[in-house]
């Protein structure tokens, strides 16, 4: 028998900045110091088959249609999203942005809420828009987003409703991740991420009553809020299923199409050891990995206090090649990104 067709793994062209090396200030620039401008966006809501909705923020431009998902407790506010949406449509595409379920304009109605494997969701949202002929050609996931776009392809297949793909700092083994966040200096991002968690769950409950006797000021972490929230919610047994069930690291090597994964080692808000080797990677995929980055951050320049954000970018070069460019090769022909 042959060898098994696996993904492939290739050093980036990034670089960080020189000013910025630590992976903590290429984590927390973008989210404290990057001017958000925003766009005028159209929203639409899509309804749901078990009564709930999600809310579609889109730039009605030309091009290939790019829908994009957020991470955790993220929105169309947060730091990368419309520096992400105009970059996108300045290299000729259609963005549209996704927020999940209970991350819209308003909370959702169901008791439940968006979780890191809620496939099913981005499932239905991409049926519906095949059904008006308004299917995504991309998809981008960011962080808990990478996770959920990672599990759906995995999943799906060749089935899978979309051309291309990119994912960016993936939790890939959500325990993994939970627990780091409970130590050292990551430990300012898992504080940071419980007080949103906690301040949606009750700002959702605070004219219904709310499904779940707890506490919340007793929750200390997130793993303890996955385990006493997010899980039953959900329908899982506790923080452990839904961690096991929902990691899409055990969905990788059923991705068959063509997606590109971005990572940095020193990503804070996990540990090295989670990134998958080659060998759990399916055909589909090209993990481009450098040593710096952070999570979500990816900032060069050789000025201090003039970033260059490498993340647009590299997607929009990546998706350009996939899209609009059909004579640059296959995906195993071309080289890695750029330098930052």
């Amino acid at each position: 028998m042959g060898k098994p067709i696996t993904g492939r793994i290739v050093s980036s062209g990034f670089r960080p900045a020189w000013w910025l090396r630590s992976a903590h200030l290429q984590t927390i620039w973008p989210s404290l110091l990057r001017p958000r401008r925003p766009l005028e966006v159209g929203w639409e809501r899509l309804e749901l088959s078990d009564g709930d909705f999600i809310d579609l923020a889109w730039r009605r431009s030309q091009g290939p249609r790019v829908l994009v998902i957020h991470g955790l407790e993220g929105s169309l506010e947060s730091h990368y999203a419309f520096a992400l949406l105009r970059a996108l449509e300045q290299a000729g595409f259609c963005p549209v942005f996704m927020h999940l379920r209970g991350c819209g304009r308003e909370p959702n109605r169901l008791a439940r809420s968006y979780h890191s494997g809620a496939t099913e969701d981005l499932a239905e949202v991409l049926q519906q828009l095949e059904a008006r002929g308004e299917r995504p050609d991309a998809l981008i996931g960011i962080s808990l987003g990478g996770n959920l776009l990672l599990k759906y392809l995995g999943e799906q297949g060749a089935e899978a409703l979309t051309r291309t793909a990119v994912a960016i700092s993936v939790p890939f083994q959500l325990k993994t991740a939970c627990r780091h966040m409970q130590q050292g200096v990551s430990r300012i991002y898992g504080r940071y991420l419980l007080d949103k968690l906690t301040r949606s769950y009750r700002a959702k409950f605070r004219d219904r009553e709310a499904p779940l006797d707890i506490r919340l000021e007793e929750i200390r972490s997130i793993y303890e809020f996955d385990d006493r929230i997010t899980a039953p919610l959900n329908g899982f047994e506790d923080a452990e299923d839904y961690y096991q069930r929902c990691s899409c690291s055990g969905y990788l090597k059923d991705v068959l199409t063509p997606t590109l994964i971005l990572h940095a080692r020193d990503d804070p808000l996990m540990t090295p050891e989670v990134v998958p080797g080659a060998e759990q990677l399916g055909p589909g995929i090209t993990l481009e990995l450098s040593a710096g980055g952070g999570h979500v951050g990816f900032i060069g320049g050789p000025v201090p206090g003039f970033p260059r954000y490498w993340l647009e970018q590299r997607i929009c070069e990546y998706l350009s090649q996939q899209l609009l460019k059909p004579d640059c090769g296959s995906p195993a022909e071309r080289l890695p990104g750029s330098e930052g």
